[in-house]
């Protein structure tokens, strides 16, 4: 046993191994995923995020030493935002018929979403830096982690929240909206891509390819409203 942890020691100092098994992380949980149907519990990001924490745990990796390795796919954030414009692009036209509606649904979602997380932090008793990391909670981690900074959170701290709220978003939404009896596949989309941003339009786009694309204009909507919405709360509370 003792070899054997020497050769991990080893290797868990390389950043290939850390993105390599954060790879087979997410594959294993897309096959779960997959294997139950895209059932919404299911999440493969979810499950993804549990194994890799027990690794971390189980190898006392500090997070900073996985990052290393991971960083890549935190990189290719960005790209995976952009490419939701080709749903966007197919749905053009039903964007623009809803055009109004999804206005008043951002403006109302993203000051619901920023002053509901901070209230009922500041109900618990939370304070200080980390009341205000809860304000962007549901931006897309990019801009959620530029805001809090900005603001005066933690950024670390934010981008766990977005990621749990992330998660939260995309387990509840399907099952919420059959129960509310919501069937416009666009009003589901936006709700969630303005709610539960990139996680939770991925999650979207295996239900419903429109939903997919009003997610993701949701997502990138909210993204914009909670930077400037946010330093604004900050002074005005």
């Amino acid at each position: 046993m003792s070899e054997v942890w020497e050769l991990w020691t080893y290797l868990g100092e390389g950043p290939l191994l850390w993105l390599t098994l954060t790879l087979l992380a997410y594959l294993a949980g897309d096959w779960v995923s997959r294997h139950f149907g895209r059932a919404p519990w299911a999440n493969p990001v979810l499950i993804a995020v549990v194994i890799l924490a027990v690794v971390l745990a189980v190898t006392r990796t500090d997070y900073a030493t996985y990052f290393e390795g991971a960083q890549f796919v935190h990189f290719l954030l960005g790209p995976a935002t952009v490419s939701l414009a080709v749903p966007l692009f197919a749905n053009l036209a039903r964007l623009k018929s809803a055009l109004l509606p999804m206005l008043a649904a951002l403006v109302a979602g993203s000051v619901t979403a920023a002053l509901s997380a901070y209230g009922i932090g500041w109900a618990l008793g939370v304070e200080g830096q980390t009341l205000l990391s809860l304000l962007p909670k549901s931006a897309t981690a990019p801009v959620a982690m530029g805001v809090s900074e900005a603001i005066g959170g933690a950024p670390s701290l934010t981008a766990v929240l977005v990621i749990l709220t992330g998660i939260i978003g995309a387990l509840v939404v399907t099952p919420m909206f059959n129960a509310l009896r919501i069937r416009d596949w666009r009003a589901r989309g936006f709700a969630t891509g303005v709610a539960a941003h990139g996680i939770g339009t991925a999650r979207a786009l295996h239900v419903n390819e429109t939903a997919g694309a009003f997610a993701g204009v949701g997502m990138g909507l909210n993204a914009i409203l909670t930077s400037i919405l946010a330093p604004l709360i900050v002074a005005l509370l």
